[in-house]
């Protein structure tokens, strides 16, 4: 049985990264897996492997990211946003020593692991004092697919979602740093200046859609490339293989790793 082959990016257990590796590579592009689970310890790469395998057997070269977590799990602010940034640059030498061509590359989150990707696309928009800045030449996202993502931090918090999730992860309330929140939220970044699709559904008792919704009008007003699609369905049909969600984002990734949006 096939396993993917894991890469280190630091010492701690949860600083990892799976490359997933097809055998007969059908698509240039490079599917990049940010799991969610409100930034929690008990929420890990597992629940990326599904996705990664299925994507896998259609060809992409898969690369599913772990990450430092709170709860129990060393993270929080910056160390999750440190390891995010971390193994998304570490994912070059990775292809390299595989013998494999780079391509466009293509982050997929779910939940907050769509927050993490929207922010790591956003890391050339930081200011340098910030954790995983990126200086302004630079991108490690070619392209983002939002699944149901936190991706505005303030809002989660003020909706008090996952018993306070959003301030945990950064260790203060919004008002104790707000420099530090800012830094922290996509929100505040937009536009990205890569292609965006966002895919939420209306009966997501978890991360509600108001959030997306948000999210989208603001991101659509800034000018950037953004899709949005809603669609009937839970918060966990989007990380189920053969749920009709699921295969939204198979299509989305494709026109994505195309060069088209899904508007056109």
């Amino acid at each position: 049985m096939y396993e993917p082959q894991r890469f280190d990016y630091g010492e701690h257990p949860s600083q990892y990264a799976e490359l997933w590796v097809p055998d007969s590579r059908a698509h240039a592009a490079i599917a990049i897996i940010i799991h969610g689970g409100f930034w929690r310890q008990a929420y890990g790469a597992e629940y990326g492997r599904p996705l990664a395998r299925d994507l896998r057997d259609r060809g992409y070269v898969v690369w599913n990211l772990e990450y430092r977590r709170t709860n129990g799990g060393d993270g929080g602010w910056p160390e999750t946003f440190l390891d995010v940034a971390a193994g998304l640059d570490g994912l070059e030498s990775a292809l390299e020593s595989s013998g494999l061509e780079p391509g466009p590359r293509v982050g997929i989150g779910h939940s907050a692991g769509g927050h993490l990707a929207l922010w790591a696309a956003g890391r050339h928009l930081l200011p340098p004092a910030a954790p995983g800045a990126l200086p302004e030449t630079l991108r490690c996202l070619d392209a983002v697919i939002s699944q149901a993502g936190v991706l505005d931090l303030a809002l989660a918090e003020s909706l008090a979602l996952s018993d306070h999730a959003a301030r945990l992860l950064m260790r203060c309330a919004p008002a104790e740093d707000p420099e530090r929140w800012k830094w922290a939220d996509p929100a505040d970044r937009i536009p990205l200046g890569i292609p965006l699709l966002m895919l939420h559904g209306t009966t997501d008792e978890d991360v509600p859609v108001e959030l997306g919704r948000s999210f989208a009008r603001r991101a659509m007003a800034a000018g950037g490339p953004v899709d949005y699609l809603e669609f009937e369905g839970d918060h966990y049909g989007l990380i189920t293989p053969g749920d009709r969600a699921w295969e939204m984002c198979v299509e989305g990734l494709g026109m994505l790793a195309a060069g088209r949006s899904g508007g056109e």
